[in-house]
Parts: structure tokens; sequence; C-alpha cells
């Protein structure tokens, strides 16, 4: 193996991923400045000044089945990232969320001795718990976002740290939301409704006819409605355009003021992801819709052994907002739910005392600062 340089390596796959690397490198270039940065991100990463080898926007793509078709663009990342760890060896390897990539990825680097810091666990504690004992062999550190994970890999002796949500910090709770609509240009007398149909363009091209379908019934019922779509990082406006435009709908699409835009709607319609967390924290009363291919889907179903899929319900441990999945995610049912949350005054106070209870359980922020102190004593301690 090569000498190791000065360097940390961060992969991140997707759009928060990428937000979270980004904020990670601030930190990072603030308790050793001398630390070069280089990995795998998208656009906030490199505005934090990583060198990235790979582009995340590249690279983010959801469902056993949806993978195939893209695997010569993540196999080309994957070989990429590989040369690099062997012919440059990085101080220290920061993987983030992007599970079955980086967790390949941290196996490459430990049969190195590289020393691996692994973000965001895999959900072991929600389907095909057994890949604990391969990530226990690939990991010197895992640090997790919720409490509820530490005893988990306790058990199974992973050496593992809580540090928390960055959500939490990044998230201010809601705005004004007349305040917030003001800001965005948007009609501040007119009730908001939120578009959230995902940063992957697999997830997109599956998930958006269905949204904006739901959102013109919506319309229909409800005239004075106006609603908002805010523009992921890894996107661009024409990866929208066709079908915005085959909707008739009039929506307004907004690029980097998510958690304004969040904080402007009544309601909103999303994808299952780490948008919905987003969500919750600012307090939007949401319908979260899930939907895979039907063979990603039955493969699902049959390992994943926890009662819900928004993290937030997780979080509470019950079903704090609605999920309809698969053929359950059709227009006319999240038409129906959302049409719910807006006019129910009763079952939208409960959603939003609800929602006000998981900020609560994700305590204090500091996440990323407490990440970033964890890399350097790792680095530290690999240096001595």
């Amino acid at each position: 193996m090569s000498q190791r340089s000065d360097s940390v390596m961060i992969v991140a796959g997707e759009a928060s991923g990428d937000l979270y690397g980004a904020e990670l490198a601030r930190e990072l270039r603030t308790l050793a400045p001398g630390t070069r940065l280089i990995g795998m991100g998208g656009d906030r990463m490199r505005e934090a000044g990583v060198e990235t080898l790979v582009d995340a926007n590249d690279m983010a793509v959801m469902g056993l089945v949806e993978v195939v078709g893209h695997l010569p663009t993540i196999v080309k990342g994957f070989s990429v990232l590989k040369k690099r760890l062997l012919s440059d060896p990085p101080r220290l390897l920061v993987l983030i969320d992007y599970q079955d990539f980086n967790q390949r990825l941290a196996k490459v680097a430990k049969k190195a001795g590289i020393t691996v810091l692994f973000f965001i666990s895999p959900t072991v504690w929600a389907w095909r718990s057994g890949r604990v004992h391969e990530i226990r062999k690939v990991v010197d550190m895992m640090a997790v976002l919720f409490p509820f994970e530490v005893p988990f890999y306790e058990k199974a002796h992973v050496p593992v740290s809580f540090v928390g949500h960055p959500l939490v910090d990044m998230v201010p709770p809601a705005l004004n939301r007349r305040e917030a609509r003001t800001a965005l240009g948007i009609d501040p007398a007119r009730r908001t409704v939120g578009l959230f149909p995902g940063s992957r363009k697999g997830v997109l091209k599956r998930l958006l006819p269905t949204v904006l379908e739901s959102a013109v019934l919506l319309k229909k019922s409800m005239p004075e409605l106006q609603f908002v779509l805010p523009l992921a990082a890894t996107l661009r406006p024409a990866d929208l355009e066709p079908e915005l435009s085959a909707s008739g709908l009039e929506v307004a699409v907004i690029s980097g003021k998510n958690h304004e835009l969040m904080s402007a709607c009544d309601a909103a319609i999303s994808v299952s992801g780490t948008v919905i967390m987003e969500l919750a924290l600012v307090g939007v009363p949401t319908v979260l819709i899930y939907k895979v291919s039907p063979l990603t889907y039955q493969i699902g179903k049959r390992v994943i052994n926890v009662p819900h899929i928004g993290i937030c319900n997780i979080v509470a441990g019950k079903r704090i907002i609605k999920e309809l999945i698969q053929h359950e995610a059709n227009p006319q049912a999240i038409a129906g739910e959302a049409d719910a949350l807006l006019n129910d005054a009763s079952y939208r106070a409960q959603v939003v005392s609800d929602l006000a209870g998981v900020r609560e359980k994700l305590g204090s922020g500091g996440a990323l600062k407490r990440l970033a102190l964890l890399a350097r004593q790792m680095m530290e301690k690999d240096a001595g």
C-alpha cells in the first residue's frame, strides 16, 4: 500500500448526503485547515472545497430493478474511487449514507488498511439485520442519527457513536406562512400545497405524474390553492418541464430555498426520504407516497420488519402521517388525504401536534460538528 496522504475522502451519493458532506467539509476545514478533501459529491460539496472525483448527480438512483439500468455509471464511479483509495490512500474515509455502494467501498478501504467512518447507518434494524456482521468487519466507527440505533450496534460489538441528526440544525422551525410566501414571490393570501417528487431522476420519472395528477384533483375541488415544488440540486428544470407542461397545472418551481418553501406550505405531498424528516421538523402535515417497481416491492415486503416507512413515524413510534404505498399511491387517495389535512381542523391539529413531538425527540443540534470532531479524533489516532 502507498503511504497515506494527509487527506480525507468523503463519499456521498444523493442530495441529502451532498448537503451533509458539504457541512462536514466546512467543519473539517476549521478543525484541520491543511487537510485535503476529495471524494464523491455534488454541487454543495464542490462549493465547500471538496475535489469531487465522481459527480453524485450521476449516481442517484433507487430500487433494485432501477439500479440495474444504471449499473455502468455506478460501476465506473466505484472504480474511480477504488483506484484513488489504493493509489493515494487518505488518512480517513468518511462514507455518508448511499448504503450498498458505500459498504462495498468500505470493504476495499479496510483491506487496504484505511480507517473507515460511516455516517448514517444502513437500516439494519429495519431489514436484513444480518448485515450488521458484515458492517463490523469493514467499519471502524458507525456514527448514527438516532438514539435507538446505539444499543443495536453495541449488541453486535460494532463501535458506535450517536451524533444526532443534522437536520435539527439545518431545518429551522416554521416561519410565518404568509411571510414565507411573500419571500418566495407567491401569493401570501392563498393556501399552498408543496409538491416533493424526489431528488432522483428515477423516482421523479415514476412519481411526478402521480403527484401532479393529485394536485390537479385538489385544484378542481379547491380552485384557490397554489402549488410550489422545490428543484433538487441533483435535477435541472428540463427534468420537470415535460410533465409540468402536460399537467396544465401552474406550479411555482423554486430552487435553493427548500425550508422557506416548506414554511410556506399548508400541506405537502412527498415521496419517502430525507425530505419527510425535513417536512416533519418544519411541522408541515404531509401525505407520504412510495412506489417502486413491482419486483422491488415484492422483495421489500418479505424482508422489511418495521411498521412504518416514514422516518418521522419510526421516531414517533406511531403513524403520524399517512403512508400510501404502491397501488395505494394513486391520485384519488393522495388528493383525499391532502384534502383532509387542509380542511379537517381536528385531524390537522393532531398531526401538527405529533410532528412537534418528533422535533423534541431528536434533541439538540450540532450533529455535523460532533461528526467532524469524531473524524478528527480518528485521524489523529491513525497518525499516532
